[in-house]
């Protein structure tokens, strides 16, 4: 697959990163609040740029990948959030499609990420032949573990994660109605 198929909801579209989302992704990626944990660091503007380039080639290799969140109404850039495979060196992560989403504060306690994720997980469960997805989480993290858990997602394991306290869900695939 080439790119991100677009995915709509009620409120959202989600759909392929673009080169005009940089600015927008870092301003995301750069704030203490949203990074706080998720590698606890703000990113410069190489590493963005980086990651901007990572999420296009996940695509053609992977058949999977981000995308972006887009507030249908506004256009407003909101997060991203889509499937990964990041080879952290976490055996609970290796050979399973990892889920991811973040979104940035005016997203925040609206219910956007799991609108997101969703819709993702609609798309995962129809076109991934995998029998599971997984995530990590930060353990004082208790939004996305919300999240997490209303998406289906279950603890599976308590591990660490470039020295730090994570946690490894685990949602098994719906099947077909």
């Amino acid at each position: 697959m080439p790119q991100a198929p677009i995915l709509e909801t009620i409120r959202l579209i989600l759909r392929p990163h673009r080169v005009e989302d940089y600015p927008a992704c870092r301003i995301l990626w750069a704030d203490e609040q949203v990074v706080r944990h998720i590698g606890g660091a703000p990113q410069d503007g190489q590493a963005v740029w980086f990651r901007l380039l990572r999420y296009a080639g996940m695509w053609p290799m992977l058949g999977y990948g981000m995308w972006v969140i887009e507030e249908r109404d506004s256009g407003a850039f909101l997060g991203e959030a889509g499937l990964l495979n990041a080879e952290r060196g976490i055996p609970e992560l290796e050979g399973v499609p990892e889920a991811g989403w973040v979104v940035g504060p005016e997203a925040w306690g609206r219910g956007i990420a799991t609108e997101a994720m969703h819709a993702i997980l609609e798309w995962a469960d129809a076109h991934l032949d995998a029998p599971s997805l997984r995530c990590i989480i930060d353990p004082d993290n208790m939004a996305s573990i919300k999240v997490a858990e209303k998406l289906g997602f279950h603890a599976l394991v308590d591990t660490t994660y470039g020295g730090k306290p994570t946690r490894v869900f685990e949602r098994v695939k719906n099947p077909p109605l």
